[in-house]
């Protein structure tokens, strides 16, 4: 076990960073963070904070003299970064359980391998590999094996025509097709994994997205006990195949009532945000105890929670949202990132509703959402 007050290491400085120094001093763990912003949310209240690129030598070299234990907030942080530091400090998520979630291919090759259920696709390296209109992929959505992310670099297609230009557009980068669904819903499971291999899972949750980011996520999910029980034993078993240590997001669709794996995200998900305030033990507090070997903490919702979304969308040029509507409301949990600048579609902050009753607390944060002029 590595006990506090060991300093940790934390790649990534954004709100899941954040989270993560947050929980980790609560505990007695100093915080070493790595990002490249100077202004980023987790840098300005980590122990230090090493402004480098992901793959400055002399920023690894001193985050591996300096701490006992790295992890990661983010799947875009460099495989190559995890190898290296790997050689003198453990590691988790391993490299290689991250190699697998960087990158669409990857992991859609995964899931087909290992027999665990998703939408029909085809991998797209050149024009030529683009499939005839009668393949049964169309509809469909091209997406970029890297670095995409809240709908960034996708696009819908009807078409092989529709594909050519999209992959063109996309600098005839590496991607994958797949064939969109037909949803019922949306739903996701978070879970955190030790090292022997002990896994708890968080309850699943159901989620809406608007314009390809996530907007509220409703715990636990409506729907079915078979819908709810599945997305466990699937969640369970992609953590399983990949050898995963640490905290671990589970995306799925809904589709006629079967279930489809969409993502696997190696790091906290923003789906489980309401653990923070509805479970005994949140996600990240589990991330650090992955990650330091200690006992895994108790993932139990001691009540229904609905998480929304708070994008730069809802910040007036110039000034805040009018905060007052938010806090004149007793169950109402507001959590805001410290971002220096508010952007549309940028993820600025999240509030979560408590209660006692889930219709009553999913109309209740279904009217803050309205009161705080959140669109759609």
């Amino acid at each position: 076990m590595i006990l506090p007050p060991a300093t940790l290491g934390m790649l990534g400085g954004g709100q899941l960073a954040r989270f993560f120094v947050i929980a980790a001093h609560e505990m007695g763990y100093k915080v070493v963070v790595l990002d490249p912003d100077k202004k980023s949310p987790a840098g300005l209240l980590a122990d230090k904070h090493l402004c480098a690129a992901y793959d400055d030598a002399a920023a690894l070299d001193e985050m591996a003299r300096t701490c006992v234990a790295v992890t990661t907030e983010f799947e875009n942080v460099p495989a190559s970064t995890l190898e290296a530091l790997a050689k003198s400090v453990p590691v988790h998520p391993a490299a290689s359980a991250v190699a697998v979630c960087q990158h669409r291919v990857s992991e859609k090759n995964f899931l087909r391998d290992n027999g665990f259920p998703h939408a029909p696709y085809a991998e797209i390296n050149a024009e030529t590999d683009i499939p005839a209109a009668d393949s049964g992929l169309y509809p469909g959505i091209l997406k970029v094996a890297r670095f995409g992310y809240d709908g960034k670099g996708q696009a819908r297609v009807e078409s092989p025509e529709e594909t050519l230009a999209a992959f063109r557009s996309f600098k005839a980068e590496q991607c994958v097709l797949e064939r969109r669904l037909t949803l019922d819903y949306e739903v996701s499971v978070v879970l955190a994994r030790d090292a022997t291999g002990n896994i708890q899972a968080f309850p699943t949750v159901e989620n809406a997205h608007r314009h390809g980011i996530l907007d509220i996520s409703i715990a636990p999910a409506r729907g079915s006990a078979e819908v709810r029980d599945q997305a466990q034993v699937l969640a369970r078993g992609v953590a399983e195949k990949l050898g995963y240590v640490g905290t671990l997001g589970v995306e799925f669709f809904v589709c006629n009532g079967s279930l489809y794996v969409n993502e696997m995200a190696p790091r906290p998900h923003n789906s489980g945000h309401y653990t923070i305030d509805a479970c005994v033990t949140n996600q990240f507090e589990q991330q650090v105890r992955a990650l330091c070997g200690l006992p895994l903490g108790d993932p139990r919702l001691h009540s229904p929670a609905v998480m929304v979304n708070l994008l730069g969308d809802v910040w007036p040029d110039g000034g805040e949202p009018d905060w007052n509507v938010l806090f004149a409301q007793p169950d109402l949990k507001l959590h805001l990132y410290g971002k220096h600048e508010a952007r549309p579609g940028r993820k600025m902050g999240h509030f979560t509703v408590i209660g006692d009753n889930a219709d009553k607390v999913l109309a209740a944060a279904m009217s803050a959402r309205k009161q705080i002029k959140v669109e759609g």
